[in-house]
C-alpha cells in the first residue's frame, strides 16, 4: 500500500510540475496577480497532495479543478471584504513602479499584464467570481459548461449565461465606428511603445505642435488640475511617467481607443486622446478623479482571442 501511495505521489508532482504553466496562466487569469497566482498554486498542492487520487483518469483537469477552487474562494473573500469602489481609492495615491504588487516582481507583473491585456485584466476584476470563473475557464481555456458548473453550484445552462454576461462586459461599448479608428488605434499604441522605450522624439511625431494635456489634480497629485501644452513639454510629461506605462495597456474607453494604467486590474488612471485631421494627437486627458473612473465603460480592444467554438454558445442562446 505504500509503494502504491509513493507511486501515486510522484504520478501527482510529475504532473503537477508538468502542468505548472498551465495551472499558473489560470490562476493569474482569474485572480489578476502573479503573487496571488503563486499562492494559490502553493495551496492547491498542499490540497492534491492529500486527496485520493486512485480513481483520476485526468489529472490535468483535476487538477485544474483543485486551483480554481482554490482562487474562487480568494475571489468570494475577496469580494466580500471589499470596500466600495470610491473608498478603495487614496487621494495621496500616488503609483510607483512596485505599484502593481505588495510583493513579488513587479517586471513579472508587468510582463504578464501584457501578456493577458491590462484592459481584460481591468473587465475582469468587475465580474462575480462566478462568472469570472465561467469566462476564464471556458472563453480562455475551453472547459466545458457542463465541468465548469459544479465549482460554482450552477446548472450548465446558468452558467452559460454567466460567461455571455461576462463575455458582453469584456467586448464593452461597441467601438465607435469611423474609418480612421484602425489608424488611431495604432497611434495610441505607438504612443504607449514610446513612452515605455523613452523615445522621446517618437513621441513628439506622434503630438501635434499644439497638443494640449489635461491631468486632473489626483494625477500628480497637484491641489488644481494641470494643463501643459506644446508636442515637446507634453514629451517630457510622457517620459516623467515611464514607470506608469508598464501597468498601462490600450483600451477601450466608453467605445474609443485610449490607455489604462490598471495595477492588478485595478485601474488608477486612463489616458483619453483626441486627433487632428492628419492623426496625430491634438489633446490627451489624463482621469484619476475616482467618480469619473467609475463612470467610465472599459472594454477590450481586440477581442480576436474567442475562437469561432467560443462565439457558438452566444448563436445557442439566441436560438
Amino acid at each position: 500500500m505504500d509503494d502504491f501511495a509513493s507511486d501515486a505521489g510522484q504520478r501527482l508532482a510529475a504532473r503537477f510540475e508538468a502542468d505548472r504553466p498551465h495551472l499558473a496562466a489560470v490562476a493569474y487569469r482569474l485572480l489578476g496577480s502573479a503573487a496571488e497566482a503563486d499562492d494559490a498554486l502553493q495551496e492547491a498542492w498542499l490540497r492534491a497532495r492529500q486527496a485520493d487520487i486512485t480513481a483520476v483518469t485526468n489529472l490535468t483537469g483535476w487538477l485544474t479543478t483543485v486551483v480554481t477552487r482554490v482562487c474562487l474562494n480568494l475571489l468570494r473573500a475577496r469580494r466580500n471584504r471589499r470596500e466600495e469602489f470610491l473608498d478603495a481609492y487614496d487621494s495621496e495615491y500616488e503609483p510607483r513602479p512596485d505599484a502593481a504588487t505588495e510583493a513579488g516582481d513587479p517586471a513579472r507583473e508587468a510582463l504578464l499584464a501584457d501578456e493577458v491585456g491590462v484592459a481584460l485584466l481591468v473587465v475582469l476584476d468587475t465580474l462575480s467570481p462566478a462568472e469570472r470563473v465561467a469566462f476564464v475557464l471556458h472563453d480562455m481555456f475551453t472547459v466545458p459548461f457542463d465541468d465548469i458548473a459544479p465549482l460554482i453550484d450552477k446548472t450548465p445552462a446558468a452558467t452559460r449565461q454567466l460567461a455571455s454576461r461576462a463575455r458582453r462586459r469584456v467586448q464593452g461599448r461597441p467601438a465607435a465606428p469611423a474609418a480612421d479608428a484602425p489608424r488611431r488605434r495604432r497611434a495610441v499604441e505607438a504612443f504607449l511603445a514610446a513612452t515605455r522605450g523613452g523615445d522621446f522624439t517618437a513621441l513628439v511625431a506622434l503630438l501635434d505642435p499644439d497638443v494640449v494635456l489635461h491631468a486632473d489634480a489626483l494625477v500628480v497629485p497637484t491641489p488644481e488640475p494641470i494643463t501643459v501644452r506644446g508636442a515637446e513639454p507634453v514629451a517630457r510629461g510622457a517620459m516623467a511617467a515611464m514607470a506608469r506605462a508598464q501597468f498601462t495597456g490600450p483600451a477601450l474607453l466608453d467605445g474609443r481607443i485610449g490607455l489604462v494604467m490598471a495595477p492588478s486590474g485595478r485601474p488608477r488612471l486612463l489616458l483619453a486622446f483626441a486627433f487632428g485631421a492628419d492623426d496625430r494627437i491634438t489633446r490627451i486627458d489624463v482621469v484619476a478623479e475616482p467618480e469619473r473612473l467609475h463612470s467610465t465603460e472599459f472594454g477590450v480592444v481586440d477581442t480576436a482571442h474567442r475562437s469561432q467554438q467560443d462565439r457558438e454558445p452566444d448563436q445557442e442562446e439566441k436560438s
